[in-house]
């Protein structure tokens, strides 16, 4: 089996403390044939510095500061290889992981989307997920409607099917990956390594779960996208509709505790026209 060269993209801002870390674990793979592009996005630490440490062993890119979703497509249009990983800059890899997930791609053809298992740690604890966090691989779009259920660090993808489901969403300032997730598992199968390849470390103050307040407002707006796709199957059509509607009541709530009593309008009214559609005859 002949491998294609893997480009592995980190986009990073203003994490000088942790990326060393994520570049050392990709330097460190086992498996040799990658390139390594780390995308600044307008850092103002002494990130810089840092990269020039690794001259020679990674590729450095800058942009003016426009959010993760815009890094790591800055990052794919300067990569070289046909299959992308892409890896936090707060997160790492341990050492087989690109070997176990290229070992899958023979099998899989050029629409190849592969994820692994992941280690949680917080404040350097191991948290322990709950049954339904749970990986898997396969078929499992209504599943990725509830939930992420894979994240941007495990993820191996050939190019051909991300130009082919298109890259990430750079109007979505939270929820980017939930909906590219849904844009492939929506039409196609993923691979899974169930092996906890990746340690992702939470409780970082900047991460986007702790600043960016409902986030379920990018996944509505996913789950809108995936819904105006004429080639989704009525199964799938039906689900995502029950999962907007869903998400919408989560949200209005929210805002009502927070007097936002407009906003929570809003979205209740989104909900009732998807009721609407669910019960118009076919």
């Amino acid at each position: 089996m002949v491998v294609p060269l893997v480009s592995v993209i980190i986009p990073t801002y203003n994490r000088r403390s942790v990326l060393e870390r994520a570049i050392c674990s990709v330097l460190s793979q086992t498996f040799k044939d990658f390139e390594l592009i780390v995308v600044d996005d307008g850092s103002q630490d002494s990130t810089s510095e840092l990269l020039s440490q690794f001259d020679g062993k990674l590729k450095a890119v800058y942009q003016e500061n426009h959010g993760v979703s815009s890094a790591r497509n800055l990052g794919i249009r300067h990569a070289q290889g046909e299959l992308l990983a892409f890896l936090d800059s707060d997160d790492e890899w341990l050492p087989d992981k690109l070997a176990r997930q290229t070992a899958q791609f023979d099998s899989a053809g050029p629409w190849f989307v592969c994820h692994t298992d992941e280690i949680w740690l917080r404040d350097g604890n191991q948290v322990p997920q709950k049954k339904y966090h749970f990986k898997q691989g396969g078929h499992f779009f209504e599943r990725a409607l509830e939930r992420c259920l894979m994240s941007p660090s495990s993820v191996m993808i050939s190019r051909t099917l991300l130009n082919k489901v298109g890259h990430f969403d750079e109007e979505l300032t939270a929820a980017e990956d939930y909906d590219l997730w849904l844009r492939i598992t929506a039409f196609h199968e993923v691979h899974f390594v169930p092996e906890p390849l990746v340690i992702k470390h939470g409780g970082c103050r900047d991460q986007l779960s702790q600043t960016v307040p409902a986030i379920d407002r990018f996944r509505i707006r996913a789950i809108q996208k995936i819904l105006a796709m004429p080639e989704l199957c009525e199964d799938y059509r039906r689900s995502a509709a029950l999962e907007l509607i869903r998400k919408c009541e989560i949200v209005a709530s929210g805002c009502e505790r927070k007097g936002k009593k407009l906003e929570a309008e809003e979205y209740r009214a989104l909900a009732r026209s998807y009721q609407h559609a669910q019960t118009e005859p076919a």
